[in-house]
């Protein structure tokens, strides 16, 4: 794919103008006049203005780290409010009500506002989108907000003597609040060259067909996962001041929270009737009433202990254990002590300790580093309800994982057409490679993953999650898979575990400390 073209933005100056500024239709608007801030070569047709307004539209969260999502409230194509301008030259065509939502509500309002879509005439394509804030003495403008009564984005059309790649202009113009600095210093020029770099992103996006890499949300809907970790954050922000790690807590605690929100969400889902698409947050702690695995949960590799602690306060039963007792999990509270556990964990044993893997847990591999692969065998084995990986550190089962010498588990027919899936369609079903060409080392060891919860007979399934980390790929078994029996499943988990065992390369660790005094 070509190479999006230099983003080259200047300032609007009159004797640059070759189109005419915005002007108010209405009499009573005239005391207020449009002004061209900030303007750039469109590199894409005008007819994908469309295309592109509309992703600043639903998503102002890729613009600010303060917004964390828009939610629409009305979509019309014939009401339009009477805040809305009349422009001249053009006519009203499309008003989308819409609220932002901030990241932080305690700290920032949530703020109203009416997304205009404008044309020249019937025939022709949107040129012009303004945002119009909704505001009052009661709720004023947030700080988030440019200090503007209204803000446009214009497509100016603007002929090239070749005409096979028509291209234009596309500008900003504000009508500003009184007082508020416009010079290219200033917050509000700044922030309209950031809105207009994303535009001129979108637009060529939209005209190279430009696909995602990676998709959020695959089974959690964004609002629900958004809404959800709010609360938990501030339930649980008190631990970055109480962090007895030398690691970042910023960083830790709320990655954590994060994946914690996501398992309470997903386990809601996985293990009863419920509607994913209706989440009910007004009543208190309704999570203490949502379905969960059936044995608990297993945290493999826990570290320092957060997430088992998050969950098990949130009322979730279930183990954390690692090979040595950290600093941390002497700060938790009684409760949480009592569910971690120094375990030398050795998945050739048979059987592990029952008491951490009855029939029905949930195994939980967080940045489990060796223990990573093992997470789907051990599902099989024993039983499990399912289980959650997010791989980081790449481990095969005995040495550290090599693409180069990693062969794929192979990929079963469909039993209904008989047809063989190939390792392309696997791939791009999943959404596992990420950087498009799956031939990055980290790309290739989650495809080695997805295919190993495959061969011991889970349905996998992979998505992104909204955490502070490079490293949040989850790879998801909740299911048996239609491909594999259980008797096969369990075959092959344990010939994996057979030559483990022949090669006999694989050297458990020693529990470091007192070991499970918990």
């Amino acid at each position: 794919m070509a190479s999006r073209p230099k983003f080259s933005p200047h300032a609007c100056t009159s004797n640059q103008q070759t189109q005419p500024t915005l002007s108010f239709a209405s009499s009573t608007e005239l005391a207020s006049q449009w002004i061209p801030l900030i303007e750039c070569p469109a590199n894409f047709p005008e007819k994908l203005f469309d295309t592109a307004v509309a992703q600043l539209i639903h998503h102002p969260e890729y613009n600010s780290t303060l917004i964390l999502r828009s939610e629409t409230i009305s979509d019309s194509c014939e009401f339009f409010p009477p805040l809305v301008p009349e422009l001249d030259r053009f006519h009203k065509s499309q008003c989308i009500h819409r609220k932002l939502l901030p990241r932080r509500p305690g700290r920032d309002a949530s703020l109203e506002q009416y997304c205009t879509l404008y044309k020249a005439n019937s025939t022709s394509p949107h040129t012009v989108l303004i945002l119009t804030p909704i505001t009052s003495e009661k709720d004023p403008l947030p700080y988030y907000h440019p200090r503007v009564s209204h803000l446009a984005f214009r497509y100016l059309p603007q002929p090239y003597s070749n005409t096979e790649t028509p291209e234009g202009v596309i500008r900003i113009e504000v009508i500003p609040l009184p007082d508020t600095p416009l010079d290219q210093d200033s917050r509000i020029y700044r922030t309209c060259l950031a809105l207009l770099d994303t535009l001129h992103r979108y637009g060529w996006g939209a005209m190279t067909n430009y696909q995602k890499r990676v998709m959020h949300d695959v089974l959690i809907p964004r609002e629900h996962y958004q809404d959800l970790y709010l609360i938990m954050r501030e339930r649980h922000k008190g631990l970055v001041d109480t962090w007895q790690e030398v690691t970042d807590p910023l960083k830790h605690v709320f990655e954590d929270i994060g994946i914690a929100t996501y398992l309470m969400l997903l386990w809601k889902i996985s293990f009863g009737n419920d509607d994913s698409n209706e989440l009910n947050l007004s009543t208190e702690e309704p999570w203490k009433t949502w379905p969960r695995p059936p044995a608990g949960f297993v945290d493999i590799g826990c570290g320092n202990g957060l997430l088992t602690h998050i969950l098990t306060s949130e009322g979730y039963d279930g183990h954390g254990i690692d090979v040595r007792e950290r600093t941390s999990w002497k700060s938790y509270s009684s409760s949480t002590q009592q569910r971690l556990h120094v375990y030398a964990f050795n998945p050739l044993d048979s059987p592990l300790d029952s008491s951490f893997f009855p029939t029905g847990v949930f195994v939980i591999a967080n940045h489990a580093d060796e223990l990573t692969p093992w997470a789907p065998v051990l599902s099989t084995l024993h039983s499990a309800s399912g289980y959650l990986s997010i791989p980081c550190c790449a481990w095969d089962f005995d040495a550290r994982y090599e693409r180069s010498a990693t062969t794929m588990f192979p990929i079963p027919p469909n039993p209904e057409s008989g047809s063989a899936h190939t390792m392309d369609d696997f791939v791009t079903k999943l959404n596992l490679g990420g950087d498009g060409s799956n031939s990055s080392g980290y790309s290739m060891y989650r495809i080695w993953l997805a295919t190993l919860g495959v061969h011991t007979g889970w349905e996998t399934e992979c998505d992104m999650l909204r955490i502070p980390s490079t490293r949040n790929w989850a790879i998801i078994g909740r299911r048996a898979s239609p491909l594999v029996s259980r008797d096969e499943a369990v075959r092959n988990a344990e010939e994996i575990v057979q030559n483990v065992k022949d090669r006999a390369v694989f050297k458990p660790r020693k529990p470091e400390g007192k070991g499970d005094g918990h």
